[in-house]
């Protein structure tokens, strides 16, 4: 899709500051995994003019953990929209159409995931050479438990309600771990705020 550089949204207001507070949240939730976290709308995502269909929270992660090294999978609905040229602008990145080739991938909805298995996986000897997912959800909550999480950065366990996701994937996730160290990290997304899932992190329920 064909954008005037005009026409394109704008990214963080104070570039390096908001992509380092942002660095710093990820960070955090995939340190400690099934924690939410808040970006602040009246500072770090102010000014900020995310593309269609993305969520202020997904936008901003890519924003910060994006650079010209980095290749990037869009799911359909992002990848017909100005999502590609927004972070092209914005970032760097490569845009591509392969998954398998991706550094990170950009997933609008439970409807457009695809298989985990299209994803790189990295390898024993690298097992950093793997696929970050942003992944966009319906809901992220602690008060209506869905499951119990548990693993490095945990302690005992941790209760996490994800609404929107398709209905296998915790039977992904769990078929993935088979094969650790490698595996997919994920971040899932809901509006101004996320969460962050490291291939350590146990499911149960």
């Amino acid at each position: 899709m064909q954008l005037e550089l005009k026409n394109l949204g704008r990214g963080f207001a104070q570039p390096a500051l908001c992509s380092q507070t942002v660095f710093r949240q990820a960070l955090d939730a995939l340190s400690l995994p099934g924690r939410v976290q808040a970006l602040d709308a009246s500072n770090t995502l102010s000014g900020m003019q995310a593309p269609q269909a993305a969520h202020p929270a997904a936008a901003a992660l890519l924003l910060a953990l994006l650079d010209q090294d980095c290749r990037l999978w869009l799911s359909p609905s992002l990848a017909q929209g100005d999502a590609a040229a927004w972070l092209r602008f914005h970032t760097g990145c490569l845009v591509v159409s392969d998954p398998g080739q991706a550094d990170f991938a950009w997933i609008a909805s439970a409807s457009e995931m695809p298989a985990f298995g299209v994803f790189a996986q990295g390898t024993a000897e690298y097992p950093d050479q793997s696929a970050t997912c942003i992944f966009q959800v319906e809901s992220l909550s602690a008060a209506a438990p869905h499951w119990t999480l548990r693993g490095p950065g945990i302690k005992e366990h941790l209760q996490l309600c994800i609404g929107g996701l398709p209905l296998d994937f915790a039977a992904q996730w769990r078929a993935g771990q088979t094969h650790f160290p490698c595996g997919i990290d994920v971040f899932f997304t809901q509006g101004e705020a996320f969460v962050g899932l490291p291939r350590s992190t146990l499911i149960e329920g």
